[in-house]
């Protein structure tokens, strides 16, 4: 099995290992996930089967568990020379990528199969959409149509909200989005002392500046971070067969944002989805999403028909 770079490639801080090489690396790690946990954790139009988590998300959750007990062991050496106890801080995985390229099932997968390893029982996932500023404050700054982009968040909130998880506070709240409202609500969300977090948003991989007097991003507070990769045209597809998806459902329901665009007809969808991923999406994709892709310390990349064909791991 080959584990580095092929001679042709340029250098990469990477290593790259084809799907069925990645596989390999599962070695004698437990399938802790039935078929109808699979189906609960699935995106909408996303291909996730028993075979897909076997071969890509089972080796991920090995590596991951590796890094989990090597932090741990860190904590207690920095805690023995110190002469104190060692304070339970939580190992904080990341994960970036487009809308509707499946960072949110690979995050609920990654959540649930890492609850199963017996050092690391409580898993929370924080998505940041709940950072977003509310719709209100959106539509006063005239920004309600870069909804997603790095300047729509309360990026100070949030990497205080990062710096409370790593300081290991016995609790911390997190606010709430309404997918149906598109908004945020006004309720928060309690963590309390978990083993490991999972962050999951667009940006979340972003330099961008929060604070001159004080330069610290989100990603600071990583130990581990994955970004899902695929082709921008593959991702535009599947951006449009989600939004006829959610036609059919979702914006049926008289609650949603989106209710106006329930009624449409097939051609009238394929044009309205389409607009929105060129002025919005994809151009967020472009400008700053993809360009965080090298940061990463994982990179999923998918294929066009949402499988995973690779996986490239950052050399330590």
């Amino acid at each position: 099995m080959s584990t580095v770079s092929h001679a042709a490639d340029p250098p990469s801080l990477h290593i790259r290992f084809s799907a069925e090489e990645w596989a390999s690396l599962r070695q004698s790690t437990p399938m802790t996930l039935t078929a109808t946990d699979i189906d609960e954790l699935r995106g909408i139009n996303v291909a996730l089967d028993m075979e897909e988590v076997e071969r890509i998300f089972l080796p991920m959750s090995r590596l991951l568990n590796l890094y989990v007990a090597a932090s741990q062991s860190l904590y207690r050496a920095s805690a023995t020379f110190l002469g104190e106890m060692p304070q339970k801080v939580p190992f904080v995985i990341g994960i970036a990528g487009s809308v509707a390229v499946g960072k949110s099932t690979t995050a609920r997968v990654l959540q649930a199969l890492l609850g199963r390893w017996p050092d690391h029982p409580k898993v929370d996932l924080v998505t940041t959409d709940g950072f977003l500023w509310p719709n209100a404050v959106l539509e006063a700054r005239g920004i309600m149509d870069r909804k997603g982009f790095p300047e729509s968040y309360d990026r100070r909130r949030l990497v205080r909200f990062m710096s409370e998880i790593k300081s290991g506070a016995e609790w911390i709240s997190a606010p709430v989005y309404d997918h149906l409202t598109y908004d945020r609500t006004e309720e928060e969300v309690v963590i309390e002392r978990p083993d490991i977090v999972i962050v999951e948003g667009l940006n979340v991989l972003q330099t961008g500046q929060v604070d001159d007097l004080n330069p610290v991003f989100v990603s600071d507070y990583f130990d581990f971070s994955i970004y899902v990769h695929a082709d921008v045209l593959n991702i535009e597809e599947w951006y449009v067969e989600r939004f006829f998806t959610l036609r059919e459902t979702a914006f049926k329901d008289p609650r949603s944002y989106f209710r106006r665009y329930g009624e449409l007809t097939d051609a009238e969808a394929t044009a309205t989805a389409t607009q929105i991923w060129k002025s919005i999406n994809e151009k967020n994709l472009i400008e700053n999403i993809l360009p965080t892709r090298s940061r990463a310390d994982l990179i999923i990349e998918k294929g066009s028909d949402h499988r995973t064909t690779d996986v490239r791991l950052r050399r330590q």
